[in-house]
């Protein structure tokens, strides 16, 4: 079965240029319960350049989808076997004001639009936008 991945080395992921807000927001919870942005968010704010994209996104649909740690590897293999939207359309990129930097392992972490890291990733030549 093929596998997709959403990873990117050494490369930022831009806020959307539409973006409504030009300071970083958290996302809220939504009915109490954590959205699919609030999640991302957690997972990436506790534990900078930890995990890929492939990660993220994953661990997100297991908690989403309440799977057990024993259906984690199977479900994976599924989960990938399709292609997966990558962070570019994740809501933190185009709602909540976040910049996604993977390093040169893969490894994300975000950046509000209002950091000076950001700024200076966003202009260093080195790093793919």
């Amino acid at each position: 079965m093929k596998q997709h991945t959403t990873n990117y080395f050494n490369t930022l992921i831009e806020i959307a240029e539409d973006c409504p807000v030009e300071t970083a927001e958290i996302p809220a919870l939504k009915d109490d319960s954590k959205t699919i942005a609030r999640l991302q968010y957690e997972l990436l704010a506790k534990h900078p350049y930890k995990y890929s994209s492939d990660d993220v996104l994953f661990q997100v649909y297991a908690q989403r989808n309440d799977l057990t740690k024993a259906e984690y590897k199977s479900a994976r293999e599924l989960f990938f076997s399709k292609g997966q939207p990558c962070f570019r359309a994740s809501p933190l990129t185009k709602r909540y004001g976040f910049g996604v930097h993977a390093d040169e392992n893969g490894r994300i972490a975000l950046y509000g639009a209002e950091t000076d890291h950001y700024k200076q990733l966003l202009k260093d030549e080195a790093i793919k936008k």
